[in-house]
C-alpha cells in the first residue's frame, strides 16, 4: 500500500494571512508563481520541473532560499494526489489455518469424509482442504515445510551477534550493525537489520525518561513497597493524591506518529504546527481519588510555598467534600521543597491532613501521572490555538475523565 509509521514533521505555523499569500504564489495560477520568482517571460510553468528551472535560473538569490519549502510542499501534495488516485490491484494475503484445523482435516479424511464435506465443516475452501491432505499423503505431516526463496542475508551465527550487541548496549545504532556485520563479510542494510532484530522481538522505541535514581533513593522505594505491600485496596481508595504538571501549547505533549506515504510528509495532515519556545504554556494543580478526579486549577504565577498553601486551602477541602472521601482519608503529595516546608507542615498538621511518608525522586508511584498523560493526550487532540483555549480546553477535557479506577494502571 505505499504507507509507512512515521513522526509526523514539525512545520511553522501557519496563519490565514501565510496561507493566502502562499497559495497566491504556489497555487493554480502559474503567472502568480512566476512573478513571485522574479522570472520574466510569457510561457506557464506547467510542470514541477518547470518550477525547478524558474527557481534557480531566478536572479533573486534570497527568493532562491524562501521558495525551496514551497516547492518542496508543491511537490508533496502533486505525489499525494497521484497516490490516491491509483487504484490498489494488491491482493491481501490469506490467513494461515492453524496446525489445530490442519490436524482436523486430516482426521475427518481418515474417517472418510470428501473434501467438500470437509470444507462444508469447518469453514475452508475445498482447494484448500485438498492441498493439505495430499501434503499429508506425501510428507506424513501438516506442520509448514521449508518454503522456497532467497536464503537470509544474515546468518544465524550473525543474528546471534546483532542481538547480543543491542541487549548489551539498547543504544546501538543501525549503522554501527551494518559495520559490524561488514567487517565480519556480510553486507546488509539498515531495513536488514531492522527487520531482523524486529523478528527477534526487539523494536526501535524511544527511551523514556526517568527521574535519576541514588542508592538513598531505591532504598527509600524498595521500604516505602515492601511497608504498603499488604495494604488492603479500601485504603488506597481513601487517598487524595496530587500533583502539579506543565501543558504545552505546541511541544512534546503533541509528539504522534502518523502513516503517510513516501514524499508526503509536508501535507497538513501529516505535520505538527509549530512556533518558537512552544507557543507557551500553562502549570496546573489538580487532584483526584478512586472515586474521580478533584479540582483542576491554574497556577498563573511562580508557585512559592504561600501560594501552595493558599491552593490546598481553597481547593483541597472542597475536593474532598465532592469526592465524598471517608473521615481519615489520607493526603498524598510529594517532596517538593514548597510541600515540605516547614509552615506547610505546620498548616497541614492544624488541619489534621494525614500524610504518608513519600520516597523522593517517586513520581511514577503517584497514580495521577496515568491521569495526566490521559489529560494531555485529549488536550492534544483538540489542538488549541493560544493560552487561553489551551487552559478552557484543560478544564473541558477534565470534567469529561470518568470517575473510574482506569488511571490506577500503569
Amino acid at each position: 500500500m505505499g504507507l509507512h509509521s512515521r513522526r509526523p514533521v514539525r512545520v511553522p505555523m501557519l496563519t490565514p494571512v501565510h496561507r493566502r499569500w502562499r497559495q497566491q504564489w504556489a497555487g493554480s495560477g502559474s503567472d502568480g508563481v512566476r512573478n513571485c520568482c522574479g522570472v520574466r517571460g510569457h510561457c506557464l510553468l506547467s510542470s514541477v520541473s518547470d518550477l525547478e528551472k524558474a527557481i534557480t535560473t531566478s536572479s533573486a538569490p534570497d527568493t532562491q532560499t524562501h521558495t525551496h519549502l514551497a516547492l518542496r510542499e508543491y511537490k508533496s501534495h502533486l505525489s499525494t494526489t497521484s497516490n490516491s488516485q491509483t487504484p490498489n490491484s494488491t491482493m491481501a494475503k490469506t490467513k494461515e489455518l492453524s496446525k489445530d484445523t490442519r490436524n482436523k482435516i486430516v482426521d475427518l479424511h481418515q474417517a472418510g469424509k470428501t473434501e467438500s464435506a470437509i470444507g462444508k465443516q469447518l469453514g475452508v475452501k475445498k482447494s484448500t482442504v485438498g492441498a493439505i491432505i495430499r501434503k499429508w499423503k506425501t510428507y506424513k505431516t501438516t506442520d509448514n515445510l521449508p518454503r522456497s526463496g532467497a536464503p537470509r542475508k544474515i546468518s544465524p551465527r550473525g543474528v546471534k551477534m546483532i542481538t547480543r550487541t543491542v541487549s548489551k548496549n539498547p543504544r546501538t545504532t543501525r549503522g554501527d550493525l551494518v559495520n559490524d556485520l561488514q567487517r565480519a563479510g556480510t553486507k546488509v542494510t539498515k531495513a536488514t537489520i531492522s527487520n531482523t532484530l524486529r523478528r527477534q522481538g526487539l523494536k526501535s522505541c524511544s527511551a523514556r525518561r526517568v527521574p535519576l535514581l541514588k542508592p538513598v533513593h531505591v532504598r527509600a522505594r524498595l521500604k516505602f513497597a515492601r511497608e504498603h505491600l499488604d495494604d488492603p485496596e479500601e485504603d488506597w481508595e481513601n487517598v487524595i493524591w496530587s500533583d502539579e504538571t506543565k501543558i504545552e501549547l505546541f511541544g512534546k505533549n503533541s509528539t504522534c506518529r502518523v502513516w503517510r506515504r513516501k514524499n508526503a510528509e509536508l501535507h497538513p495532515k501529516n505535520t505538527i504546527p509549530t512556533v518558537k519556545h512552544g507557543g507557551g504554556n500553562i502549570m496546573l494543580w489538580g487532584c483526584f481519588s478512586a472515586k474521580g478526579p478533584g479540582r483542576l486549577i491554574r497556577v498563573k504565577e511562580r508557585m512559592n510555598g504561600a501560594m501552595y498553601r493558599e491552593i490546598l486551602s481553597k481547593n483541597l477541602l472542597p475536593s474532598a467534600r465532592a469526592l465524598k472521601m471517608k473521615r481519615g482519608w489520607v493526603f498524598q503529595h510529594d517532596n517538593d521543597p514548597k510541600h515540605t516546608a516547614r509552615a506547610t507542615k505546620e498548616w497541614l498538621r492544624k488541619k489534621h491532613f494525614k500524610v504518608p511518608e513519600w520516597p523522593s525522586q517517586s513520581p511514577d508511584l503517584n497514580p495521577i501521572e496515568n491521569l495526566w498523560r490521559e489529560l494531555k493526550i485529549r488536550v492534544a487532540q483538540r489542538q488549541p490555538q493560544n493560552i487561553t483555549a489551551l487552559e478552557e480546553i484543560c478544564m473541558e477535557e477534565w470534567a469529561k475523565l470518568p470517575a473510574t479506577a482506569v488511571f490506577w494502571a500503569a
